[in-house]
């Protein structure tokens, strides 16, 4: 997911939505959608005002021009008549791209204004900061801004092969992908790519390419990728992640994931470039 080249992020905008604003509603982990299945699209405004939908919402800038905000309602809402909930992940290729990203990017926003309702140093109910995507603790001060986990994704090259892995995750699915995993406290980029690379396959990497980023809303993760090369080492399974990895030859991939990540482009874009030696 990424996001669009004409959307504007915005602060928090203090006058009424407009009737034609695409509001990305969510109830748990759940978004709200109309139409049918063949062709879901985000509703506007206008549309949950009509269906007597309320939730809090929060300004999220515009989209050509458009408004966009996402909207937090209580979960467990029942959809109207008209309407379907659904986890983000099944709107994958049935929804417009750039519509992808931004509920993606409303999903980051609805989780932290649910999970950040009271201050986690005195527990006092917050509120929203002016101006920012912030909770403001009114009794001690303590501001908290939407969380974003970093993580990196790694795939190991050897002259012209790639390194897949089948993680525990997939396990039923014959589907392979790079190396992924979350960055710790005080760790930089390259120490994680280094320790998960040893802790999931027993390899060691040597000279790292930034590949690119990519916003992954489940919950709240930004991914960063790179291509690592092979530097020494025999294939040894972190057996409580990984249930296979091998190396593959460019021109003899197996199931990969969706187009729609980050990890498909990575391995695509690097399968193109070792071809072409």
């Amino acid at each position: 997911m990424f996001t669009p080249a004409t959307f504007t992020p915005g602060g928090h905008l203090l006058q009424p939505l407009a009737d034609d604003a695409w509001v990305f509603a969510f109830s748990g982990t759940q978004i709200l959608w109309q139409g049918g299945d063949a062709s879901p699209a985000i509703p506007t405004y206008a549309d949950l005002q009509r269906a007597g939908i309320r939730g809090e919402w929060h300004y999220m800038g515009a989209l050509a021009g458009h408004a966009c905000a996402a909207m937090t309602l209580p979960d467990g809402v029942a959809p109207p008549p008209g309407f379907a909930a659904s986890g983000l992940r099944a709107l994958f290729f049935r929804i417009p791209e750039t519509m992808l990203a931004l509920a993606g990017r409303a999903s980051q926003i609805v989780e932290w204004d649910r999970t950040h309702r009271y201050c986690g140093r005195c527990a006092t109910p917050t509120h929203d900061k002016t101006g920012e995507y912030a909770k403001e603790c009114p009794k001690c001060g303590l501001v908290a801004w939407p969380r974003v986990s970093p993580a990196m994704m790694a795939l190991v090259t050897r002259g012209h092969e790639m390194l897949l892995a089948r993680s525990r995750r997939f396990a039923n699915t014959s589907m392979y992908s790079a190396l992924a995993g979350f960055v710790e406290a005080g760790e930089t980029l390259e120490d994680c790519v280094a320790r998960e690379v040893r802790e999931e396959v027993g390899l060691e990497v040597g000279e790292l390419h930034y590949f690119g980023s990519q916003s992954w809303p489940f919950p709240h993760s930004l991914m960063l990728a790179f291509t690592a090369e092979y530097a020494g080492g025999d294939i040894r399974l972190d057996d409580d992640e990984i249930v296979e990895a091998r190396w593959f030859a460019a021109d003899a991939l197996p199931q990969m994931p969706p187009s729609v990540s980050i990890a498909r482009k990575l391995i695509d874009a690097t399968a193109a470039r070792l071809a072409a030696k």
